[in-house]
């Protein structure tokens, strides 16, 4: 009995010490993230190597007119956080699994909306944009398959993808006049309601100026599209200011408007408060 759990101690030691054992991922993986003019792109993939391998075309490891994961292990995933055009096919903001075809005097390129890790579940779907691009020859051997965005101005970029003796660079061009416009509008506009709302919830929950948290929800549920919750908020800064009346009035408009939407939650919470308020 006493070598049998020697043995089991043993058997589980080395299988714990096993399990911590650590080795160099072969292709490992890789993020590059960059800012292009005022949009943020993000590059997930994997980088596997040349070693002396024939990498493109015939007898090499990706074949022309093969579909390609482009890198190696999981699809390659691309982020934008705001809409783009990537060799003029326009791409919402969001996130792509990048699938290629590799060519000896071109390469289609492939954005699907992404779903999952694994590559080959994309190969017969329809893809968001399908793009062209030439493949340029490089003096220098790239060991690492290398994705890059390079050449970076205010409003277009390159995206570079680049393996042994070939680069293929596509096009990004970014929106940037139209999101910088947007946000000066948005300045010049000033706060929009439902900031109006949040700035008078900060002050009245944080004991602040109540006379001024009462002025913002004032801006925040004139007129006609008003908000059960923010009226509800109106109705609770006034009982605090010690208005009762016109706490009970809000409260009372707080409620209809939230029976109408259906919401139990503010029904309850302004009947209390009505019943508090009315003694």
């Amino acid at each position: 009995m006493k070598k049998l759990f020697i043995t089991v101690f043993l058997m589980g030691s080395f299988m714990m010490s096993q399990a911590q054992i650590k080795t160099p991922a072969p292709s490992p993986s890789s993020k590059v993230m960059q800012t292009v003019g005022l949009t943020d792109v993000e590059v997930e993939y994997s980088r596997p190597g040349v070693k002396g391998r024939t990498i493109y075309g015939e007898g090499g490891i990706v074949p022309f007119g093969d579909i390609w994961r482009t890198g190696a292990n999981a699809v390659t995933k691309v982020s934008f956080s705001e809409d783009v055009m990537v060799q003029g096919a326009e791409l919402s903001k969001g996130t792509y699994a990048v699938l290629t075809m590799p060519g000896a005097s071109e390469w289609a390129v492939h954005f699907y909306p992404y779903e999952k890790s694994s590559w080959s579940s994309y190969k017969e779907k329809d893809p968001a944009a399908a793009v062209k691009a030439t493949p340029v020859s490089t003096a220098e051997t790239t060991e690492s398959f290398t994705i890059s965005v390079d050449d970076l101005k205010s409003d277009e970029a390159t995206i570079n993808l680049t393996w042994e003796n070939t680069r293929v660079p596509l096009t990004l061009k970014v929106h940037t006049d139209k999101q910088a416009m947007a946000s000066i509008d948005k300045v010049i506009a000033g706060p929009s309601k439902g900031e109006y709302y949040s700035i008078a919830s900060y002050y009245h929950s944080s004991g602040k100026d109540l006379d001024k948290a009462l002025e913002y929800i004032n801006i925040a549920t004139e007129g006609d599209n008003k908000k059960f919750w923010q009226v509800r908020r109106k109705a609770l800064i006034l009982g605090d200011m010690g208005k009762t009346k016109e706490a009970i009035a809000a409260a009372k408009l707080s409620l209809e408007l939230a029976t109408k939407a259906g919401n139990k939650d503010y029904i309850r919470m302004n009947e209390q408060s009505i019943a508090e308020w009315s003694k």
